[in-house]
Order: structure tokens, then C-alpha cells, then sequence
């Protein structure tokens, strides 16, 4: 039987491959723009209050910021204790067109010798958990030019 694909946090991103788009609000009224989406308001405490439109993020961005993760998520992230923990980069990279920083983790195989501030990364359809019945989604952050 064929498991479900799953994004692990439903209406941040969409699509899959080359389709993989991160989802944000803009506000119509101050044009702020929000990653993770905004449901009920605009943030900004300038704004005189606007409707809040869904838009695709930009995929490509540069290292703001990168370090280890050498320990087990809390929850709602799944570790298995039964398996050994595997270290893998955190990338915090800023999207220049929205001038938002969003946080992801690396593709596997990259490890944070592998990465600098103000390298080009694109965000690529990742996987950050299975089990018997599904595979949950997520995007991972992939220097550019890297066939991982």
C-alpha cells in the first residue's frame, strides 16, 4: 500500500520538485509581508488593518545565519529513540525580494562545513519524517549549483 504524503505543517508550502513554492501573507493595506502565513491580522502595528492575500515566497535566497543541531526535536517534530540521532544544518536564509529570514533545515549530506554566509540556497521538497501510513513533508534548504 502506497503512503500518504503529508506537509507537516499544512498551508506553509505547496507543490513539489521544481512547483515547491513557501507560502506567506501580504497585507493590502501596509503590504508587510509574513512568513509563517498570518490567518487573522495584519502584524505590523503601523498598519491600519488590510486584507491579508496569500502569496508564494520566493524559493531562492542567500545564508543569513547556519549552525549544528546535535540534539533530538521537541514536539510536534517525531524522533524515534530507537534509531541513532543524526546531526544535520539548520540554514536561516533571508529571502532578499520579501526581506523576510526563514529557517529550515540543510538537504541531507550538508553538513554546516559545507555552508557560509551569503551562499545562494534554494528551498527543495524535503521529508522530515515517515511511518507505516505516511510521509511528512517539508522543505529543506539546498545550495545552489549541489545535486543532493
Amino acid at each position: 500500500m502506497a503512503r500518504t504524503r503529508t506537509p507537516v505543517v499544512s498551508g506553509w508550502f505547496t507543490g513539489d520538485g521544481d512547483d515547491l513554492r513557501l507560502l506567506g501573507t501580504r497585507c493590502s493595506a501596509c503590504r508587510s509581508v509574513f512568513f509563517p502565513r498570518e490567518e487573522i491580522h495584519c502584524r505590523n502595528p503601523g498598519c491600519p488593518g488590510g486584507d491579508l492575500v496569500e502569496v508564494p515566497r520566493s524559493r531562492e535566497g542567500r545564508i543569513w545565519s547556519y549552525t549544528d543541531s546535535r540534539y533530538r526535536p521537541p514536539s510536534p517534530y517525531v524522533s524515534d529513540r530507537e534509531l541513532s540521532w543524526e546531526p544535520y544544518a539548520l540554514i536561516a536564509v533571508e529571502l532578499p525580494a520579501e526581506r523576510l529570514v526563514v529557517l529550515g533545515q540543510a538537504v541531507p549530506g550538508i553538513t554546516v562545513d559545507d555552508l557560509a554566509v551569503g551562499m545562494p540556497v534554494e528551498a527543495v521538497p524535503g521529508v522530515l519524517h515517515e511511518d507505516a501510513e505516511t510521509v511528512w513533508t517539508t522543505w529543506k534548504w539546498r545550495p545552489k549549483g549541489v545535486t543532493a
